[in-house]
């Protein structure tokens, strides 16, 4: 086996001794819902969207309702997130595609996920493992980029590129998983700033660790 691989199969092994790796942290209850909240999450915190989620979803509670959303009143809605404008307007607009193109369901394919507004591969990525089981990529946000290449998994910037790199060294099984292993250990022991190396359980096959202590 090479050396790589093996080596991120032991990293999946370890993290799953100290992470849950069976839920998001994301309040949603259904395929929308949790497409609203990703989008809503990008460049800000899961716990201000929690906040903010319940009485969103209370007031707008089907995809018709935001597609006749008003703009001003649901920037309101949403003002405490980062980027709510931008977010709003796409927000909207997705909903409008997904009745015009979809049949008010969200899509479960990458490539039709990908044509909604604000809807990226990362996103698309989460919502096909969250809503529909499909294991077809790795979602790639802050967390995941950084402990990725920390521990020598990708030298790549571009999430895209770290994505195919991991699509070679993480099991089909393990992808959709993989990445809320990498984003609490990404919180918990690895921030960006102090990483705590000193109680990182893989910090033995970390170059990041390995590195500092040359």
């Amino acid at each position: 086996m090479d050396p790589l691989k093996k080596k991120s199969l032991w990293i999946i092994r370890e993290l799953k001794k100290n992470y849950s790796d069976k839920e998001t942290f994301l309040r949603h209850s259904n395929s929308w819902e949790l497409l609203v909240a990703t989008v809503l999450s990008a460049q800000c915190t899961d716990a201000r969207v929690n906040k903010v989620a319940p009485e969103l979803f209370r007031k707008y509670r089907k995809v018709e309702d935001y597609a006749r959303a008003d703009l001003r009143g649901f920037e309101q809605d949403i003002s405490s997130i980062n980027f709510y404008r931008n977010k709003s307007k796409s927000i909207i607009a997705a909903a409008r595609m997904v009745l015009e193109r979809f049949d008010g369901r969200v899509p479960d394919k990458m490539e039709d996920l990908t044509t909604l507004p604000g809807v990226g591969r990362k996103t698309a990525n989460i919502i096909l493992f969250q809503a529909f089981g499909k294991k077809e990529g790795i979602a790639v946000d802050t967390h995941v980029r950084r402990v990725s290449r920390r521990l020598g998994l990708s030298a790549n910037l571009v999430p895209e590129r770290i994505e195919q790199d991991l699509l070679k060294l993480v099991p089909a099984a393990e992808r959709g998983r993989f990445s809320l292993l990498l984003i609490q250990h990404g919180r918990k022991i690895c921030p960006a700033a102090r990483p705590l190396c000193e109680i990182c359980p893989v910090s033995r096959c970390c170059d990041f660790y390995s590195k500092k202590n040359t």
